[in-house]
């Protein structure tokens, strides 16, 4: 069965210079990405959300006792402080977060998923996750675990290489570049 990569690929054969097995498995990995990030939009407008107001839901359901400081919030969303100021505004005025000022040190403002925050995230989960699974499962159990093992070993090669070199030579298999690693 041919793919929309498969079709790209024929339009290209012979005519740029690329390793057609690279450019399959990349492009690819681009399209699945993009049919995600449609399906993430569907599900912010099915349940009223905009993207930045779901991950910060999101933040807070990741933790224990759904609680986060505004700077450990924005510290993890990459936000200025008057940028997660506004959001959590937001949030607030919706009813999906509250702030709560600390016991021990009132200067500590802490933000809190409420329960109408944890089921609207709970919604959010729940309808990418049939997407996500119905994507996925097109796959066997056992090809499942292969791709997730070759993803993740392509995943930390992509993090290597963004980190760059720790040492001089690093990473060149010469034996002073391995004495230096």
């Amino acid at each position: 069965m041919e793919d929309s990569v498969d079709r790209h690929l024929a339009r290209w054969r012979g005519k740029a210079p690329y390793d057609e097995t690279v450019e399959a498995v990349i492009t690819r990995i681009q399209n699945l990405t993009k049919h995600i990030a449609t399906s993430k939009r569907r599900m912010h407008d099915e349940i009223g959300l905009q993207d930045f107001e779901y991950q910060t839901l999101h933040r807070l359901a990741a933790r224990d006792d759904r609680r986060a400081t505004a700077g450990e919030l924005a510290s993890e969303l990459l936000l200025s402080p008057a940028g997660m100021t506004g959001r959590l505004d937001v949030l607030e005025q919706a009813g999906l977060v509250r702030r709560i000022r600390g016991t021990a040190d009132r200067r500590r403002v802490d933000v809190e998923l409420t329960p109408a925050g944890h089921a609207k995230w709970m919604a959010g989960m729940q309808l990418q996750g049939v997407v996500e699974a119905d994507i996925v499962n097109a796959l066997d159990a056992d090809e499942r675990e292969q791709v997730s093992a070759l993803l993740k070993k392509m995943l930390l090669r992509a993090e290597e290489i963004a980190a760059g070199p720790t040492a001089p030579g690093a990473g060149t298999g010469t034996p002073a570049a391995d004495e230096q690693a």
